[in-house]
């Protein structure tokens, strides 16, 4: 990705944040892995500001969607506040393995991070754990395949990854959880985060970003009928609740 890229990539931009589309495949900050990592390029970002702007929360490296920044200190500190505490909306749009029966539910499942055999850690559901709920609706079915809107309302790791393999219907691309079952449907996780809605200035009505499909999801979004003829995302009438 070059810096032109990721700036053609921006959804939102005031004098506290910016939101951008972050795409699939790019994790948003060094790890072990090395390679390319999406804050290389907030440099580009600073637009007359005296430093780049800084990450207010997280996406995993194959998420795709909505990413927001703080554009000075104190900004970055309040977003991250907002993040922890669960009052920003953030809706994603997945595609997961079968058919799932209901048209609407919540997850309740307490979330841990274990040691792993083959894997330094990774999440699991345990009533020891965090408490952790994400509310979902069906947004298309096919015969094996169904699409989802999922809203975290607690912000634990792989939350949404691992409630959904709970569930029994892992997300399409999730070798991690969903095994060979998920990532024998596709090798890329279908999971984007769509929108957010950030209520950062109390006088001031929330700020609300959409990030369009990502390429790596519409053959399945079309085959499921969860895109109209021109392409655009096909929802439920109403809101999720």
């Amino acid at each position: 990705m070059t810096d032109d890229e990721l700036i053609a990539r921006i959804l939102h931009r005031d004098s506290h944040m910016l939101i951008v589309d972050k795409p699939a495949g790019i994790p948003v900050h060094a790890g072990f892995g090395g390679g390319e990592t999406l804050d290389a390029h907030f440099e580009a970002l600073r637009f007359g500001l005296p430093n780049p702007p800084a990450l207010a929360h997280r996406l995993d490296r194959d998420t795709s969607g909505c990413l927001v920044l703080g554009r000075h200190r104190r900004a970055t500190a309040e977003l991250g506040a907002l993040f922890a505490t669960q009052k920003v909306e953030k809706t994603y749009l997945a595609v997961v393995c079968g058919a799932v029966a209901d048209d609407a539910g919540m997850i309740d499942a307490p979330l841990a991070k274990v040691a792993h055999e083959r894997r330094s850690w990774w999440m699991k559901v345990d009533p020891a754990g965090q408490p952790s709920r994400t509310e979902w609706r069906v947004v298309a079915r096919g015969e094996r395949l169904t699409v989802v809107d999922l809203s975290p309302k607690t912000g634990r790791t792989h939350q949404l990854r691992v409630h959904m393999a709970h569930l029994g219907h892992p997300i399409v691309g999730d070798g991690v959880y969903g095994g060979d079952l998920a990532r024998g449907v596709d090798k890329h996780l279908h999971l984007h985060a769509r929108r957010v809605v950030v209520p950062f200035l109390k006088k001031k009505p929330p700020v609300v970003a959409e990030a369009p499909v990502p390429d790596h999801m519409r053959r399945l979004l079309g085959r499921l009928g969860a895109l109209d003829a021109a392409g655009a995302l096909v929802l439920p009438a109403g809101p999720m609740s």
